[in-house]
């Protein structure tokens, strides 16, 4: 079994595509790769969970059923999930939770009973990733198109897809900084050795 027990997603721009202060459910659309990711964790017995910074609730963009509505869609679609986790706090409100502070990922995974060190966090900001790092978490940086290039320069571990990251995380913590996993999907679903000779 892997010593990863549970994997924390970055919502916007991670699981889903990225329309920033949506609310609404409808406009919710799984980003590619999404659903497969997500079967290949929960066939190996691993945890899923989602976590979202959303400001737009201090701003008074959205309220927090606006935010209850779109996660319930994201579960909807892609759970059901173990965990969701949500800042409601502006960039200067000062929160322990907001990223990249670590305390929405420390409370998500104490929601689910894992330890830092059992847990990787995915997501698309470098934030993210320092706060899985200050977390004491595995932080897995997918760019996408709003990933500013010096986030990517100072990531721990990279993966140029959802599937990517996820098929590196099976078996154990992410090891080396690019990840890749070139194994077609089929393959990636069974549990037991690599055949030898060509795929």
């Amino acid at each position: 079994m892997s010593p990863v027990k549970a994997v924390l997603f970055d919502r916007d721009g991670t699981l889903v595509e990225d329309i920033p202060d949506t609310a609404d459910p409808d406009r919710v659309r799984p980003v590619e790769g999404a659903r497969e990711a997500l079967a290949l964790l929960r066939e190996h017995g691993i945890r899923t969970g989602v976590v979202t910074d959303q400001p737009g609730v201090a701003q008074g963009l959205l309220s927090d059923a606006d935010v209850r509505r779109v996660n319930h869609r994201v579960d909807e679609l892609l759970g059901p999930f173990d965990v969701f986790a949500v800042c409601p706090h502006g960039p200067d409100d000062g929160c322990h939770c907001r990223r990249p502070q670590p305390g929405m990922l420390l409370w998500a995974g104490g929601r689910i009973c894992t330890d830092p060190d059992e847990l990787v966090v995915i997501g698309s900001t470098a934030a993210g990733a320092e706060a899985a790092r200050r977390a004491g978490a595995h932080g897995i940086l997918v760019p996408n198109g709003r990933t500013r290039p010096e986030e990517t320069a100072q990531a721990d571990h990279i993966a140029p897809d959802l599937l990517t990251a996820v098929r590196a995380v099976l078996d154990e913590p992410p090891q080396g900084r690019v990840l890749a996993d070139e194994r077609p999907i089929q393959r990636a679903f069974t549990s037991g050795p690599e055949p030898d000779g060509p795929p």
